[in-house]
């Protein structure tokens, strides 16, 4: 059976550093940082008192307070970067087989906040169970790409991926496949995530996994550096207009690039912890360049998972080396949550769209944040240090891992007819 290929159409971005497309582009070419101080809740006793939250955001710009309140932030989230994804691809709904279109969504955790706030309340409460009725239908993983489709009418498959920080990878490598095979022509994917809460920001810190450097956050995510000190968390979507080629070229889309291939592994090794040296991600990386019938040599960009964790830096590092050899100095490398911070679920998609925007703008976004080298870090590499370079990329990598030795790897090439 012959393969159908796959065609990226859309995009929609909402990120710590732009709440739409074009605002999230300018912020990583640019260097913008988007740590700041917590502002969801009162972090003056919490380890880590700062967040990459989003900026200037009105859900009900986007969506009627209504439908809002029935909404756990990370399906808001999800609908406002699905609309911007779904306009920007130019579909026309009214002429589509909505049978054939489906949503496969990524999130690594769902509605905290929402389950958070229940329990609490339970808790300060008298002891009856007064529940919200939508407590359930708010927190549950699954919720986003039901109501995507709920109001654009999309028919195909539709499910939730759950790989912690990988999931919306996973989402997007389903979606590959699902089109691949010819049970669908388009499917919305990408991921979405909510966490930067009390739960969240106070269950990283006990698992020591965030950043503390709460005197200085905006330089607080330093991938690569021998300072580096842990993660800072993220919030927002990324989603992601897959389409099969034939079907796009019969409407006339505008085509941002071709998604070539996808790999999975695991790393079989701890629940937090990567392997050191990289095997997993050797392995990943290995597997989506063979799914996608590409070599080492033809990769011009890797935006790695780079999470600025002690071990987590070396390790992929060192799996970079392994794979790609001689060529790996020849590689623009980089990790955009320098500037986002880590988006957890959401992190797959809103990565792989800074891979496609490489691709297609011929700029590779830089790791801000970069002040002295690791020894146990090979710097002849090109981590694009603290400023955007302009390159004609024509392959890109995407990276993302998550806790549970789960691994997922996405390649991106430049469009050809």
């Amino acid at each position: 059976m012959k393969l159908k290929r796959v065609v990226v159409t859309g995009l929609g971005a909402l990120t710590p550093i732009g709440n739409n497309l074009q605002e999230y582009w300018n912020g990583l070419v640019n260097g913008v940082s988007g740590a700041g101080p917590i502002t969801h809740f009162d972090a003056s006793k919490f380890k880590t008192q700062f967040a990459c939250e989003l900026k200037n955001f009105e859900v009900t710009d986007f969506i009627n307070r209504k439908d809002a309140r029935k909404m756990d932030k990370f399906t808001q989230y999800a609908m406002v970067a699905a609309d911007e994804a779904i306009l920007d691809s130019g579909l026309d709904l009214d002429k589509e087989d909505k049978d054939k279109i489906g949503v496969i969504w990524g999130a690594g955790i769902g509605g905290l906040e929402t389950f958070q706030e229940e329990v609490l309340n339970f808790a300060a409460g008298d002891g009856s169970p007064r529940f919200n009725p939508f407590f359930i239908p708010k927190m549950i993983a699954d919720i986003a790409p039901g109501y995507i489709s709920i109001k654009y009418g999309l028919r195909g498959p539709n499910f939730t991926t759950v790989a912690a920080c990988a999931s919306s990878a996973n989402a997007m490598i389903d979606a590959l496949n699902y089109i691949r095979l010819g049970y669908a022509n388009v499917i919305v994917s990408g991921g979405s995530e909510a966490a930067v809460t009390i739960a969240g920001v106070g269950g990283f810190n006990a698992m020591f996994a965030l950043s503390t450097r709460n005197d200085d956050p905006k330089t607080a995510s330093r991938p690569f550096d021998q300072d580096r000190d842990g993660f800072v968390l993220g919030e927002g979507a990324g989603c992601i207009i897959l389409e099969e080629y034939e079907h796009a070229i019969n409407r006339g889309a505008t085509i941002y690039a071709e998604l070539v291939g996808g790999g999975l592994s695991a790393d079989a090794h701890h629940i937090t912890a990567p392997h050191p040296e990289g095997l997993g991600a050797i392995n990943v990386m290995k597997n989506c360049l063979e799914n996608a019938g590409l070599k080492p040599e033809d990769v011009d960009a890797i935006n790695m998972h780079g999470t600025s964790t002690p071990l987590g830096d070396i390790a992929e590092s060192k799996a970079i080396k392994a794979v790609f050899g001689d060529h790996a100095y020849n590689i623009n490398i980089n990790s955009t949550k320098s500037m986002t911070g880590h988006l957890l679920g959401a992190a797959g998609a809103v990565e792989a769209i800074a891979s496609i925007l490489a691709i297609k703008n011929g700029i590779v976004p830089p790791t801000i944040n970069h002040f002295t080298d690791d020894d146990h870090i090979d710097n002849k590499l090109n981590f694009t240090f603290n400023k955007a370079q302009k390159r004609d990329v024509k392959v890109a990598l995407s990276n993302t891992f998550g806790f549970g030795g789960h691994n997922a790897c996405l390649l991106f090439k430049k469009f050809e007819s």
